[in-house]
């Protein structure tokens, strides 16, 4: 797994205010917590955070001035929904050897039988492992497979030193028949009548109702 350092300096400043004014000097507010431990605030350069995040599950070693070095994954990261910079970062505290739980995905490889769907009906899987020994992903691969073929959660092979987190039954790829091109015609055409029916409904509802009679 990838492991990167990010210089973080300690924040004294908090509310929106003060995280704009962070934002505007393309720094990323942030918490770290973990351990029991109280949590710290932290600011951390953008751009830099911006590259680590590309990486799942990204190992973080944190140069936080004045406290020396930690190591941080990312638990949530929020975003601006339109511009999708990021707007706040919260790390857990691991330690060496440790074990945590996090989101694997889910990575298909390889061509299903000739007339098949491959559907990845959950795109990430639930694993624990080592904080520092953390796989980016899941390779699964559906070469050949058959309608039918269903993968569940424990058919996968993990990492060593990885285990499931989740259900073992979790449904994660479904090889499912290719829809014909009657089939697909048809959801086309019903489509498009439920597209002309909300539409009428809307028209309907805009009209302006009738003026009352003069009863006078």
């Amino acid at each position: 797994m990838s492991d990167v350092k990010i210089a973080a300096e300690l924040r004294t400043e908090f509310g929106k205010g003060a995280a704009r004014r962070l934002r505007r000097a393309a720094k990323v507010p942030a918490v770290l917590y973990g351990h029991g431990t109280d949590p710290v605030h932290l600011a951390l350069p953008g751009h830099d955070t911006m590259l680590a995040l590309k990486t799942p599950n990204v190992l973080i070693t944190l140069d936080i001035e004045g406290r020396g070095s930690e190591l941080a994954l990312p638990k949530h990261v929020q975003r601006d929904p339109l511009k999708g910079f990021i707007e706040h970062v919260d790390l857990l505290l691991v330690k060496r050897g440790e074990k945590v739980t996090v989101e694997v995905a889910v990575h298909v490889t390889g061509e299903a039988a000739p007339g098949t769907l491959v559907n990845v009906e959950h795109p990430t899987v639930s694993i624990e492992a080592e904080a520092t020994h953390l796989p980016e992903g899941i390779e699964v691969s559906v070469e050949g497979l058959p309608e039918g073929t269903q993968i569940l959660a424990k058919d996968l092979v993990l990492a060593g030193g990885s285990s499931l987190a989740g259900d073992p039954e979790q449904l994660v790829v479904n090889v499912t028949a290719a829809p014909t091109a009657e089939q697909l015609e048809g959801e086309v055409e019903e489509a498009a009548a439920e597209e002309a029916e909300a539409g009428e409904a809307g028209a309907a509802e805009e009209a302006p109702a009738e003026a009352p009679a003069d009863e006078s």
